[in-house]
């Protein structure tokens, strides 16, 4: 508990491909270490496993969601909610993004410190909320709405950890949280059944989420089905994204000359204009440099899953019952993968072809359950880092040192840096 990281990435001192750690008493946890179990785990194995302790309790504080479903209630979520996800879908949330962005950016004073990670959870939290009801809410309510989601997710780690008990307990933790999850809901449950009742397409990812119907039973998702959608995105996407970003712009920040590479590649690309989607695949130096951030800062510290029946893992053989953990985090440190690890390159991307191993670099999960908004997340943080980068610098404090912290995601801790105006270079003038 004082060092939840630390210990997880110390086991791997151990050399062994399974290390079994108690987190609970009377709950058998075993930690797989070895990429290749680890592949065996996530895809052959996926249909005699389910998601473990950890996703039943997020089921229990957010409701049912492709992300907490298992088996074929799994696969049958995954197909209702995957349209939203479409290559073009995500196409016509670019402006969305961008634009949120750019508000974002101008509410900065130049000069001023700046809390990155509470800046990047809000702008993370901001973009979601604007795709998901970018044309059914009015300002005030999409404000409220947006309180009422930092709120959940900011607290939904801890509430995750604690045992079923503890919520009951009448603390003004508890009751803050208790009061957000259900603003969300009758939000959330006010715009369906006003959407459903003008019957107009707002073009949003609400009015796809109405859309989406059944394959067993051909009838559409309820408003609560919609709810635990949306709020399990919210928890599972912006909390990550933010993450990610919040380490990407640290990283540019403490090496200049990676910084100056990428800001290059985008006034070559982008010239004058602002970025487009078609953009995304177009900026490969920006794209390896949060590839490098997601090896290095990767937010997943422990990713679990639950065997339902006596499995055999490896030369191993495990109970029914056996809680499974890998942590994407120190897979993605292991010396023996990614040489001098510590080391942020973005050019050991270079080479896609590196032939890493089944397993070893699992940026959004491997197998059935492999997070489906990866090209969402992908296009979001191409979008806000470019956009960002092109209207301001964020400076370090000479000698601050950032440090790790593992709650719901790997983050960082107190990371704070001074906004100052970019000078960019007109178009066709040489950085």
């Amino acid at each position: 508990m004082r060092d939840n990281l630390g210990f997880i990435d110390s086991l791997r001192e151990t050399r062994e491909p399974l290390v079994e750690i108690v987190l609970q008493p009377g709950t058998r946890t075993v930690v797989v270490q070895d990429p290749a179990l680890i592949h065996q785990m996530l895809k052959a194995l996926a249909p005699t496993l389910d998601k473990g302790r950890l996703y039943d309790k997020l089921g229990q504080l957010l409701g049912d969601s492709v992300v907490t479903a298992t088996g074929r209630t799994h696969v049958r979520k995954r197909r209702q909610v995957q349209p939203a996800f479409a290559h073009t879908e995500i196409s016509r949330y670019v402006d969305i993004m961008r634009a949120e962005v750019t508000a974002t950016v101008a509410g900065w004073e130049p000069g001023r410190p700046l809390d990155v990670r509470e800046a990047m959870v809000g702008l993370s939290l901001g973009m979601l909320a604007k795709t998901v009801f970018s044309g059914s809410l009015d300002d005030a309510v999409f404000r409220r709405l947006r309180s009422d989601l930092s709120v959940v997710m900011n607290d939904v780690g801890v509430r995750m950890m604690l045992p079923d008990w503890a919520e009951r307990l009448p603390l003004p933790f508890n009751r803050r949280f208790d009061r957000a999850r259900a603003g969300v809901r009758a939000t959330i449950n006010t715009a369906v059944d006003e959407l459903q009742a003008s019957g107009h397409d707002t073009g949003d990812m609400l009015s796809m989420l109405l859309r989406a119907v059944d394959e067993e039973t051909g009838e559409p998702l309820t408003g609560d089905q919609i709810c635990s959608e949306i709020l399990t995105l919210a928890v599972a996407g912006t909390e990550t994204t933010a993450s990610v970003m919040s380490w990407t712009l640290y990283e540019l920040a403490r090496h200049p000359g990676i910084e100056a590479r990428v800001l290059a590649e985008l006034d070559e690309v982008l010239g004058e204009r602002p970025v487009a989607f078609d953009d995304v695949t177009r900026l490969p130096y920006l794209n390896r440099v949060i590839t490098e951030t997601l090896r290095l800062h990767h937010p997943g510290w422990l990713v679990t899953r639950r065997t339902t029946e006596e499995t055999r893992l490896g030369e191993w053989t495990l109970p029914a019952g056996t809680e499974l953990a890998y942590c994407q985090h120190a897979l993605h440190r292991d010396p023996e993968r990614f040489p001098d690890p510590l080391t942020f390159d973005p050019d050991r991307w270079n080479d896609a072809a590196q032939e890493l191993p089944p397993g070893a670099f699992l940026p959004f999960g491997e197998g059935k359950h492999k997070c489906m908004g990866d090209r969402f997340a992908l296009t979001e943080m191409v979008t806000a880092l470019a956009t960002m980068l092109r209207s301001v610098r964020l400076e370090l404090a000479e000698g601050q040192v950032v440090r790790q912290v593992a709650r719901l995601t790997v983050r960082p801790r107190a990371l704070r840096m001074t906004v100052r105006p970019r000078n960019r270079p007109r178009a066709g003038v040489g950085l």
